[in-house]
């Protein structure tokens, strides 16, 4: 007798409540950056309960990357929406992002209440030169995701870092054209006869004069951010700091490297910095407008597309765009590390605890980067109370 194949994995299907009350928990709970949380979704839902099936994670950690926006949020949306249609996905992200978004907002009324408190300030101190330690490994790690041994890309990193580190700001065209470049080289190498679309031009200057932030031009601002960030949450940094710093003139340089410290040490996605940096320029109404201007495109991202993803998943044109997108991002980033460097780095100690962080990042892995935040935290207290 002829053995019968077996069937495809199904999912086990959970209530959409339990479903939404897992991101819940994951966003109050989830440390460790985008890669550690879409680990933590791969391990609980098609791992241990089944509940997701190894295609519709793969085809959602496949949008996820393909599509700008933070991985990890774009990833949950996804699989809400393979859950529970489109309330899934909704439920999902509101679940997945407002823990975070709410200790976020505790700490920002504590620190603009007392003035940036203290402590707070001391911690501060050292915690900048441990965020550029992180931002710096993590660089480090893109680099060797993304690029390989692919000549085109490292060129266009090595391009996108230069700019980003002389004008102190991502320039979004250049990026956008970059996936340009990379599309036209892959057209060129397979002879095709397509049109090659036209590089946008770049737009280098910034102006530094302060732009008072209305409530359309804050919204406005971050929805922009949030439609641009290829590559890692991270990569929305090197944006911010152009926008928010050297633009429009929102924030000291100090108080963008508090914002971003206070995105590291919460859980959930990394680009939750934003709630900061808007409840510090507008207050709670800055905060809401700046997370849903930052988030919404991500959403958008993922619900339009998800029902079409499977006919345009494998197209070799869309990932030749993407792959020099996310190159250039990464390139923005490693720029971003040298910018935020000479904010941060300013003494012998602060250069300690950035050789300090790193070591630890590389040699010590299984430490947690909250952690190492958490202990230099602490420890810069603990100096500049002597």
């Amino acid at each position: 007798m002829a053995v019968a194949e077996l069937d495809p994995p199904v999912a086990r299907v959970p209530s959409l409540a339990a479903f939404v009350t897992y991101f819940l928990r994951l966003g109050t709970f989830g440390f460790g950056g985008p890669i550690a949380l879409a680990g933590y979704m791969q391990r609980d839902l098609v791992e241990r309960r089944g509940w997701v099936t190894k295609d519709e994670y793969v085809k959602g950690l496949a949008l996820a990357q393909l599509a700008p926006g933070p991985l990890a949020a774009q990833l949950a949306i996804y699989l809400g929406w393979a859950r529970g249609g489109l309330l899934g996905a909704t439920l999902v992200a509101i679940a997945f992002v407002v823990p975070s978004f709410l200790m976020v907002i505790g700490i920002s009324i504590a620190y603009v209440r007392f003035d940036g408190l203290a402590w707070m300030q001391s911690a501060f101190y050292g915690v900048g030169a441990a965020i550029v330690a992180i931002i710096f490994r993590s660089a480090h790690k893109l680099v060797r995701l993304t690029l390989g041994r692919d000549w085109l890309l490292w060129g266009i990193f090595s391009v996108n870092a230069v700019v980003t580190a002389v004008l102190e700001a991502e320039v979004v065209s250049l990026i956008l054209g970059s996936g340009v470049a990379a599309l036209s080289v892959k057209l060129w190498r397979s002879r095709s006869s397509m049109a090659l679309a036209i590089v946008p031009p770049l737009v280098l200057a910034s102006s530094t004069t302060a732009i008072p932030a209305t409530s359309g031009t804050l919204f406005w601002f971050f929805t922009k951010a949030g439609a641009f960030v290829f590559g890692s949450g991270l990569a929305i940094v090197p944006f911010l700091y152009g926008g928010v710093v050297r633009q429009h003139g929102w924030l000291t340089d100090q108080q963008f490297l508090d914002a971003v410290s206070v995105a590291m040490i919460t859980p959930g996605p990394v680009v939750i910095t934003v709630a900061f940096i808007g409840y510090l320029v507008k207050g709670f109404s800055g905060a809401l407008l700046a997370s849903l201007g930052v988030f919404l495109p991500c959403y958008l991202f993922v619900v339009v597309p998800a029902p079409f993803f499977s006919r345009f998943a494998e197209n070799p044109q869309l990932k030749a765009f993407v792959d020099g997108v996310t190159a250039a991002a990464t390139g923005a980033i490693a720029g971003a590390v040298y910018v935020l460097a000479l904010r941060a780095i300013i003494d012998i100690p602060t250069m300690l605890i950035f050789a300090a962080t790193l070591a630890c990042l590389v040699w010590l892995k299984r430490i947690p980067e909250p952690l190492v935040i958490v202990i230099v935290g602490a420890a810069s207290v603990l100096v500049r109370a002597a």
